[in-house]
C-alpha cells in the first residue's frame, strides 16, 4: 500500500508538472499595430493573421491584435519591440527607414517589382533573409506577412498639368517615394492613417497619397480632393510584416516558429488575392462621387524615375546595408527580366 501511495504521488506530481510545462510552452504575444483593425487590408490582414494563427495552433499561440496607440504610439513600435516592452507588431518595414534605411526596400520600391516578382525575391532570392539580418541587430525577428496591390499616386484639389506643378506643395507621402518627391520640391510629411483626413481638411497639407482605391475610398479623401492620379510609381506593391521581439521568438519551439512562418506566407496570398479583387468596384464608386482620374504621362514618369535613380544612388553611397540590399535586388531583377520579357503578355 505504501508503494502504491508513493507511485500515486509520483504520478500526480508528474501529471502536474506536465500540465505546468504545457501551459508554460504556450505562446502569448501582444501585437501592437500601426493600422486600425477596421481599415481594409492594412488592418484587416493583421486580424486575419490573428485568427489563422489561433486556428492553426489550436490555441497554442495567441497573437492578440492591439489597435494603434493602445500599447504605445504607432510609430514607436520598433523601439518597443526591440526593448521587449511590446511582444510583437503588425506594421510595414517602410516605417522604420529612419532606424535602418535599407528596411524601406522591404516595404515598397519606387518603380519596383509587382507582387509576384517581389515575392520571388523575398522568398526565393534571399530578400527576407537579408531583412532578418538587419532586424537581428535590433533584437527583432521580422517576417514578411502580407502584400497589397499597387497604390495611387495621390489626391489633389486641382488638376496638375505635369509633375512640375508639384513644386512647393505640402503632401503626405510614405517611404522612399517621399525622398523622390523632395527632389521635386515637395514638402513631405509622414502621417498615420487617422491623421491624414483632418490635415487635408484643415489645409495643413495640400495633397496626400495613402494607399489603393478601395482603402482611399474608405478614408473619404474624395470629399476634399477630386483629382486622383495614377500609376502609383512609388508603390507598385507594398509589403507588411510581423515583428517579434527576438528573445521571444528564440524561446519558441520549432513547431511554433513554423506555424507563424507559414501563417505569414498564407497571409501574403490572402492579401494579394483580396487586393486585386476589390479595386475595380472602388474605382467605379469613386467616379460616381465626382472624382476625376488621371494618369501621368510617360514624360512625367521619366522625370520621377530620374529623380528616384538619384535618390537610390545617394542613399546607397551613405549606407552599406542599403547598398548591399539594393545591389542584391537589382541583380535579382536583372535576372528576372529575362523571364518577364518572355513569359508574360505586355
Amino acid at each position: 500500500m505504501k508503494k502504491l501511495l508513493i507511485y500515486g504521488l509520483i504520478a500526480a506530481a508528474m501529471a502536474s508538472t506536465s500540465v505546468t510545462n504545457a501551459y508554460a510552452d504556450k505562446v502569448r504575444l501582444k501585437m501592437g499595430a500601426t493600422f486600425p483593425s477596421k481599415l481594409i487590408q492594412l488592418g484587416s490582414l493583421g486580424k486575419t493573421l490573428e485568427a489563422n494563427v489561433a486556428a492553426m495552433s489550436d490555441g497554442d499561440i495567441q497573437l492578440k491584435y492591439f489597435e494603434p496607440g493602445a500599447l504605445v504610439p504607432a510609430l514607436e513600435l520598433f523601439d518597443a519591440v526591440k526593448s521587449g516592452a511590446v511582444d510583437a507588431a503588425w506594421s510595414t518595414p517602410g516605417y522604420w527607414q529612419g532606424k535602418e534605411p535599407a528596411l524601406a526596400l522591404f516595404a515598397a520600391v519606387p518603380f519596383g517589382p509587382s507582387s509576384g516578382e517581389y515575392a520571388a525575391w523575398i522568398y526565393n532570392g534571399g530578400g527576407e533573409a537579408m531583412m532578418q539580418k538587419i532586424y537581428a541587430k535590433h533584437n527583432i525577428h521580422s517576417m514578411i506577412c502580407g502584400v497589397i496591390a499597387p497604390e495611387s499616386s495621390g489626391w489633389f484639389r486641382e488638376k496638375l498639368n505635369s509633375v512640375d506643378d508639384l513644386k512647393g506643395k505640402k503632401m503626405r507621402f510614405f517611404g522612399l517615394g517621399a525622398k523622390v518627391m523632395q527632389k521635386l520640391g515637395v514638402d513631405t510629411q509622414l502621417l498615420a492613417a487617422a491623421d491624414i483626413y483632418p490635415a487635408l481638411e484643415r489645409g495643413t497639407i495640400d495633397a496626400t497619397e495613402f494607399s489603393m482605391p478601395a482603402i482611399d475610398l474608405k478614408l473619404g479623401f474624395y470629399q476634399i480632393a477630386k483629382h486622383y492620379y495614377f500609376p502609383g510609381w512609388h508603390q507598385q506593391s507594398t509589403l507588411f510584416e510581423l515583428m517579434i521581439n527576438k528573445a521571444k521568438w528564440d524561446a519558441m519551439s520549432k513547431a511554433q516558429q513554423a506555424i507563424l512562418t507559414v501563417a505569414c506566407k498564407a497571409n501574403f496570398t490572402i492579401g494579394l488575392a483580396e487586393g486585386e479583387a476589390i479595386q475595380g468596384k472602388a474605382l467605379t464608386e469613386l467616379k460616381s462621387k465626382g472624382v476625376t482620374i488621371h494618369r501621368w504621362s510617360d514624360e512625367d514618369l521619366g522625370k520621377l524615375k530620374a529623380a528616384w535613380d538619384e535618390v537610390a544612388a545617394e542613399i546607397a553611397g551613405n549606407d552599406e546595408s542599403f547598398k548591399e540590399t539594393w545591389d542584391n535586388l537589382q541583380a535579382f531583377r536583372k535576372e528576372y527580366s529575362v523571364w518577364a520579357e518572355l513569359g508574360y503578355l505586355k
